[in-house]
């Protein structure tokens, strides 16, 4: 007999909630036991008031909404955000510092033609178009909590597909020990990009072991439609037991190194930001404490959770490896 433990983020069987349920939309908040200001989020699924975000010309919106897949949605009674709160308060140094970016990034990245190159240590080098990428996928909707360095978080529905589909595809060779992915350096789409003090492009890494394990999420969609340009359209990372900072954005080129890639922020400020990224309540950034984070729906200060909650299905990946005890290593 086969026993399966449920693993902590998970919702019990009970409280799955059906494709058909998540489709109203509204059932699904209320299904999740959402609070009413969690109903914004169903609202605002048309995408209203967010400028150049009509997704009908995507070539890829038929592809929307995906499969829901029940098994990765938090089974801790965390509000989804907003759509708009989701897709307002934004990270994006390519198109500014400030968190308000959404109508610059709107306004310049052009997401076709978007080429996505695979190189490096693999049987064959190849450059995909992204709607080509995108056919070859299996794509699904997972709900995800998303805890930023800056210590505020946020859970949303992504859509999109395990990297290790894309693993496969790319068929790395033996020495191939890591994933190093690259955004986009086009300065004409990107403002910031002209900003010489930073080490451009922006660069992020994971291990082969990170970059096959399921969590490991390629984004393409949010809220049952095409990735909004400030989200990091078309093609971004998730791995929520990590900070933010790692789920690089609008990625253009997978490479398979064998050795450990320089991050961007790692080369920018090395003695603050690591490799690893994994979310730990106990080790404090250097210039505030990562005890407790500000969700971004409701405002509330909520505790941290080592991995972000999801121990369970990471933790086994840092066995054993005696990674330093600095603020963003472990």
């Amino acid at each position: 007999m086969v026993i399966r433990r449920k693993r902590s983020w998970e919702l019990p069987q009970s409280a799955v909630t059906s494709e058909a349920t998540y489709l109203a939309r509204r059932s699904l908040l209320k299904a999740m036991g959402l609070g009413g200001g969690a109903l914004m989020a169903g609202a605002s699924l048309g995408h209203p008031g967010i400028a150049g975000a009509d997704t009908m010309e995507d070539p890829s919106a038929a592809l929307y909404p995906a499969q829901h897949n029940d098994a990765y949605t938090p089974g801790d009674g965390r509000t989804l955000t907003d759509f708009d709160k989701a897709t307002r308060y934004n990270n994006f140094y390519e198109f500014g510092t400030d968190k308000s970016i959404w109508r610059d990034a709107q306004k310049g990245l052009k997401t076709r033609p978007w080429q996505v190159e695979i190189a490096g240590e693999v049987d064959k080098p190849l450059t995909l178009d992204i709607d080509d990428l995108l056919k070859k996928m299996p794509l699904e909707e997972r709900v995800y909590r998303h805890r930023c360095v800056e210590a505020w978080s946020m859970c949303v529905p992504w859509t999109g597909f395990q990297l290790s589909h894309l693993v496969e595809l790319a068929k790395p060779l033996s020495s191939a020990k890591f994933v190093k992915m690259t955004t986009f350096n086009d300065p004409e789409m990107g403002p910031g990009l002209r900003q010489f003090w930073y080490p451009w492009p922006y660069v992020e890494g994971l291990t082969m072991a990170e970059a096959t394990n399921e969590l490991t999420f390629m984004v393409t969609g949010l809220y049952g439609k095409p990735l909004p340009a400030q989200n990091g359209a078309p093609l971004r990372l998730a791995t929520p037991w990590k900070y933010g900072f790692k789920s690089i954005k609008s990625i253009v080129k997978f490479e398979f190194v064998s050795k450990q890639p320089m991050n961007f922020w790692q080369e920018l400020q090395a003695q603050e930001y690591g490799f690893w990224a994994n979310v730990n309540p106990d080790v404090p950034h250097p210039r505030w404490s990562q005890a407790q984070e500000r969700d971004l729906q409701t405002g509330d200060s909520i505790p941290t959770r080592i991995y972000n909650g999801y121990g369970d299905t990471v933790a086994s990946l840092y066995s054993g490896l005696n990674l330093p005890d600095t603020v963003l290593f472990r």
